[in-house]
């Protein structure tokens, strides 16, 4: 069985890497997609108050946390639809479609790697943000980190 990690965001990068998939692997019959998503890092406010917290805080502190988390999770929902609905109507079961977000990542590329090995995803498809004037990817770029880590690994980068 054949495994594809997508990763996603509200980006249109994101959404390309989809439809790349949808039309050159949604019509595979053994294959299985994984949909990811990295959640950014927590704001600052979030966990720097210059000093250390007590127990009272932090349980202040988790409550607006969980809720931020579970803000930016039903953000991303409509994407996370809409990239369904593309890789469905270009043939892909919807039962073979597997949705993933992390949540405690530092580094979206490494994260988006490990799920990569986690899973047993043998190709992983992502999109890469457009640069004005043809100039180079940033060296730090998630899609740069992805292909120069990702031994092993098919990585489609699409633009």
């Amino acid at each position: 069985m054949n495994r594809i990690l997508i990763a996603i965001d509200e980006s249109q990068g994101a959404m390309k890497a989809v439809e790349y998939a949808a039309r050159y692997f949604s019509r595979a019959g053994d294959l299985q997609i994984l949909l990811v998503h990295v959640l950014p890092n927590l704001p600052a406010i979030f966990w720097d108050d210059g000093h250390i917290l007590n127990e009272e805080e932090k349980k202040e502190r988790k409550k607006v946390v969980d809720k931020w988390l579970a803000d930016r999770i039903a953000k991303l929902e409509p994407v996370f639809l809409q990239a369904t609905a593309a890789l469905t109507a270009q043939g892909a079961q919807k039962v073979a479609i597997e949705r993933k977000t992390i949540s405690d990542s530092l580094d979206a590329a490494e994260s988006l790697l490990e799920a990569a090995a986690e899973d047993g995803a043998d190709t992983i498809v992502l999109g890469r943000r457009g640069n004005p004037e043809g100039k180079h990817p940033l060296p730090g770029s998630v899609a740069g980190k992805v292909i120069s880590q990702g031994t092993g690994l098919t990585i489609i980068a699409v633009a």
